[in-house]
């Protein structure tokens, strides 16, 4: 804790003041036992206060004796002690009820400014948390991008280009290494299903579809679908969300030969 800072927020004249809720009060309190230097500056704002009580407390002229006496006819000398006694306790009444709204002002003024300080800075430090994962989101874009480059400009992979033997325009691409069996698929230009389905990727090895996994064209970057080997083609088809077993092949969108270099 920053004790002149929470010295000058106001928090303890207003804690003196009796102007804080509960809760803030507790937190007061748990903050005196635990800092000597707080419950010192308490002693030195209560005495303050006491001391400026007292130097703003109002004499009477000699005059308003004389007058108050001869008005109500008290000529009994424990009377007048009585009304002098009032008079005065009534002046420094009146005293305290000017002090203690000139210190609420200001333990509110400062204590005002305490909690916008406190706003502000929870709003910069939620500010620089959306600004660390904005920049880490960044990093595992780039981090994302490097990784796609490198398999895509790697000659030990082959690219197999796919397309709609209707010509409608749909096309992917698998990247094939036959070494390591990795297959990633690249969406070019795939329409979007119903959530109800899925497209799924097929590998044509001896004659047979092999399943290669099911993907959705909302994916970013290359798609590492499951490993392969010994494929001649590579094909999709629309298959309820989850892939099949076998290939729908009235649902067959786009196909591609293996052609290594």
């Amino acid at each position: 804790m920053n004790i002149e800072e929470y010295i000058s927020s106001g928090i303890l004249e207003a804690y003196a003041l009796g102007e804080l809720s509960i809760a803030e009060r507790t937190a007061v309190e748990k903050n005196l036992a635990q800092y000597p230097e707080l419950r010192e500056e308490l002693v030195l704002i209560e005495e303050a206060q006491e001391q400026l009580l007292m130097k703003t407390a109002l004499q009477p002229r000699a005059s308003v004796k004389a007058e108050l006496f001869s008005k109500l006819e008290f000529n009994k000398p424990e009377a007048k002690v009585v009304i002098m006694q009032s008079a005065v306790w009534r002046y420094a009444a009146a005293a305290s009820i000017v002090l203690a709204l000139i210190t609420s002002y200001m333990a509110y003024e400062y204590h005002g400014r305490w909690k916008t300080s406190e706003e502000n800075l929870t709003t910069v430090m939620a500010q620089n948390r959306q600004m660390a994962e904005d920049y880490n989101t960044v990093n595992r874009r780039l981090d994302k991008i490097e990784l796609d480059m490198n398999i895509t400009d790697n000659p030990a992979f082959t690219r197999v280009v796919m397309t709609d033997p209707k010509a409608t325009g749909l096309m992917a691409s698998v990247y094939w290494n036959d070494q390591t069996k990795e297959v990633y698929l690249s969406i070019q230009n795939m329409k979007k299903l119903a959530h109800e389905n899925q497209y799924q990727l097929w590998a044509m090895v001896d004659g047979q579809p092999v399943d290669a996994g099911v993907f959705d064209v909302d994916s970013n970057g290359l798609i590492r679908m499951k490993n392969m080997a010994g494929a001649a083609k590579f094909a999709v088809t629309i298959e309820p969300r989850g892939g099949r077993p076998t290939p729908s092949l009235k649902n067959l969108q786009i196909i591609g030969n293996v052609v290594k270099g």
